[in-house]
Parts: structure tokens; sequence; C-alpha cells
């Protein structure tokens, strides 16, 4: 028996511990399986890149809990992007990529191809199954669910957002101190998500929850309102920025400083209108989505805020690269191992889908067929953590939207 691994899409704090775990319940399952994994994604198995684990890293396999990104690499491949897979010379002209990667898994004998990545990479895999599944190929692919953003339907908790959360407000418990280099400073933390604000409302409730344990002195020099989130702006949430700027011109005044926590998609709609009004519509990927780093939303709020807050220094931190680089917590470890317990158990009992706890099924741990997942899960704004956040800080909760 044959077992592939390939990890896909940008990287997150579970990627590397998923091998791991993988590699650990295969040792007891099918020890005599062969495992390897495709080199950067779907891009090493349309090129025939690959790994084979040997006995050495197998008994070894708990080190791979203990780092973040993927020892096999990542890419961004669309399957069903015969255009752009051909530009990228990973097809030749003419060849549709499906077939391609079809023909490369016929020919390297796999029996089960586990896909490790977010709703793009689930979906690619979707399509992948379907295909060979039409051209009566017996494979049985089984996804696990990565995304920082935690917006994949209908998983409950995706792989790796828990530590991301943890990570961006640990990175912004020493970004915060920036307030002291200047008088009327306003800091604006980008956080990754572009439909979903949890990662940055989770970010910022840690942040905040975090602030309860320092020693503060009893007055202005060091007490929390200034080291504190003013406002959170997630994209699931209607901003009245009028009103936000009154508000956060109060607290300016009150503490010398003000500290957004906003999503990279937050405001993005605004972003593209002004940029298209002016002939610079941003580019797109090869799942069609706008480049994040073209459209620059922190920037865009700063341009926005810097006037009417009389802000004399703005700082734009973006802490995407070193949330999602990390290793995982203890929390999302565990999440992690279970999640390959039941993908292992899954693919050998020929069953395809995605691994992880069904929201629509009571939270259970089961594979999920492929035509369930997709991506685009908002944030449920009404989260008792949530509310209580806005609260706290003195943010009026606005208006749901529904669709991005």
């Amino acid at each position: 028996m044959r077992i592939a691994f390939l990890t896909a899409g940008g990287i997150a704090p579970c990627l590397s511990a998923s091998i791991g775990g993988l590699i650990e319940q295969y040792n007891k399952l099918a020890p005599d399986a062969d495992l390897m994994g495709y080199l950067n994604g779907y891009q090493g198995l349309l090129t025939g890149n690959s790994y084979h684990f040997p006995k050495a890293i197998r008994e070894r396999c708990e080190v791979f809990y203990n780092f973040g990104g993927s020892p096999i690499g990542n890419s961004r491949v669309k399957l069903t992007n015969i255009e752009d897979c051909t530009k990228r010379g990973l097809v030749e002209p003419g060849r549709i990529p499906l077939e391609v990667a079809a023909e490369r898994l016929q020919a390297d004998g796999v029996d089960i191809l586990h896909t490790i990545g977010g709703d793009d990479t689930n979906t690619t895999a979707a399509d992948l199954a379907k295909y060979l599944h039409d051209h009566d190929y017996p494979l049985t692919v089984v996804g696990l669910p990565k995304t920082i953003d935690n917006d994949v339907f209908p998983i409950s908790q995706t792989l790796g957002a828990w530590t991301a959360a943890d990570q961006s407000a640990r990175f912004f418990r020493n970004v915060a101190n920036e307030n002291t280099t200047s008088a009327r400073q306003l800091i604006i933390h980008e956080v990754m998500g572009r439909h979903c604000g949890w990662l940055t409302a989770r970010a910022a409730y840690e942040y905040h929850e975090s602030l309860h344990k320092y020693d503060w002195l009893p007055d202005a020099l060091l007490h929390q309102l200034r080291w504190d989130v003013d406002a959170v702006w997630v994209p699931e949430m209607e901003v009245d920025l009028e009103s936000e700027m009154e508000r956060l011109n109060e607290k300016m005044d009150e503490h010398d400083s003000v500290n957004i926590f906003v999503s990279e998609g937050a405001g993005m709609d605004n972003v593209i209108s002004e940029l298209t009004a002016i002939g610079q519509e941003p580019t797109k990927d090869a799942f069609g989505h706008y480049r994040l780093d073209d459209i620059n939303v922190g920037k865009w709020f700063s341009t926005h805020l810097q006037g009417p807050l009389n802000a004399e220094k703005v700082l734009i931190q973006k802490s995407g690269y070193f949330a999602r680089s990390a290793a995982p917590n203890e929390r999302d470890l565990d999440l992690i191992k279970a999640s390959c317990v039941q993908a292992a158990k899954s693919a050998l009992e020929g069953v395809s889908g995605v691994a992880g706890h069904d929201e629509d099924n009571n939270d259970e741990m089961s594979t999920i067929a492929f035509p369930r997942i997709k991506g685009g899960k908002p944030f449920n704004i009404d989260e008792e953590w949530f509310t209580t956040l806005l609260e706290e800080i003195g943010q009026p909760k606005g208006k749901r939207i529904e669709a991005h």
C-alpha cells in the first residue's frame, strides 16, 4: 500500500504536525505501507516531485510536532485552472491538469492521498477525487482542514487557527509598547482574514484578556487603557467610520494612543472601488481572489484616520507571517492529533472527504463528504466572548453584514 501526503496554500501552525500525526497513525495501523509526500503541494503532484519517508524518520515522527511550516513544502495551484498551470510550466500545453495529476497518482501506485489545506486545497481535492471516480481509478482522498481564518463550512474549528490567534496576540503585546514613542500615536494591527474576521476578533480577545495578567501602576503612566484594544473591525460587521472617528478621538485625548485590530478583508470593497475608479484594480491569483498585498487595507485605514484623529504618528503592523508560521500550541496539537486519527481510519476504510468536527452534526468528529466543504464561512459576531470584548472596550456593535 502506498499513502501520499501533500500540503497546499499558505502555511499554518498545523502542517508539520499533521504530517507527524498521520505518520504516527500509519505506523500503528499500516506499518508496512510506503509513505510519501508530494513536494510543494499540487505543484509536486503535477511535476512528479516526491519524497519517500524512510524508516529512520517514521520512527521519530513526533519531531514534526515541534515545527511550524511544512516539511514537504506548499504552493498555490488550482488544478481546474488550465491556463495558469500551463503558463507556470506545470503541464504541457494542451494537457488537462486534473488528467496529469490522476496519471501521476496512478503511475506512482498511490492508494490513499491526504490533502492538508484550506478550502481551496480541499475543493481542489474534491475536483481530483471526482475526476478519479469518474475515470474508474480507485483512490481514497481524505483532507485535513487547515486555515488560520477558521472559515470552512461545516468545520467548527480548523487546524492552526487557535495557535494563530494566540501568536497574533503575542505579536501585539510587543508592538503595543510602540505607543510610547510619540504623542497621539495610532497603531493599526492588520490581521489575516480575507472574508472571515474570526482570527482578528480572537486575537483581539486573547490580547485583551492577557492584559489582566499585567501588574499595572494606578495612574496614566502605566495604565491598561493605553495598552488596550480600542477597536476591532471585521468584514462581517458594518463600521460607521464617522462615529468611530468621534469615539476614537475621545480615546486619543484620554490616553494619547489608539490601538485598532483590523482584518485584512475589512473595508476591502471600499478599497477596490477606489482603486478601480482610478484604473488601478488589484490583480487576482489563480483562484480568482484579489491579491491582498495590492489592496493593503491597513494603509487605507491609516490614510483615512490619521487626519481626523490628529495622530502625530501612525504605525501599521501585520502579524500574518509571524502567526501562521508558528508551531501549534497545545490546544491545536490535540485537535490535529484527533483529526489525524479520524483521517487515517477513514482512509483505510475507503471513505473520502475531510476529517473534522461537523458543526451540522453536533460537532462530531467525522469524515465530511467533499461536496459539503466550501470556504467563506463568516465569523459569528454574536459569539458571547466577542460581544463581551466590544462592551469592555466601549465599541458599539455594528450591523451584521451577511454577504461579502
